[in-house]
């Protein structure tokens, strides 16, 4: 069930059950500042209980690593998953999984009904 859908000036976000879901827009520049707004938003839908996020790359855009680090400091941020049927898209998320604390909580997927069903997984676990 999808609760709401929020338009940001840089892609738009919704919620499935604990999970956060972000579709970015073409050509951004995912930064440490714009990657804030998500983790508010984030904080603002789940207070402190424990959620996962997916990043569901429709789009083509550029992630600044140093986002994973700042993202680390969110306790209640348990898993993160990358979307996306680009190779180039999914070998580049695969080194992005190197700036983040826990490897074994940054998954990529190629459906969303994938990623949706790991991150519960990762919450239940």
């Amino acid at each position: 069930m999808i609760e709401q859908i929020l338009e940001l000036d840089f892609g738009k976000v919704w919620f499935k059950d604990n999970i956060l879901i972000a579709e970015l827009n073409e050509g951004i520049l995912l930064d440490v500042e714009s990657n804030r707004k998500l983790l508010a938003i984030g904080k603002k839908n789940f207070g402190d209980d424990p959620y996962g996020y997916i990043s569901y790359r429709i789009n083509s855009y550029a992630v600044n690593p140093m986002v994973y680090l700042d993202s680390a400091s969110i306790s209640n941020l348990k898993a993160i998953a990358v979307v996306s049927t680009s190779d180039m898209c999914r070998n580049n998320a695969v080194l992005e999984r190197q700036f983040y604390k826990d490897s074994n909580s940054f998954e990529v997927f190629e459906t969303l009904e994938e990623a949706v069903s790991w991150i519960k997984s990762q919450l239940r676990g």
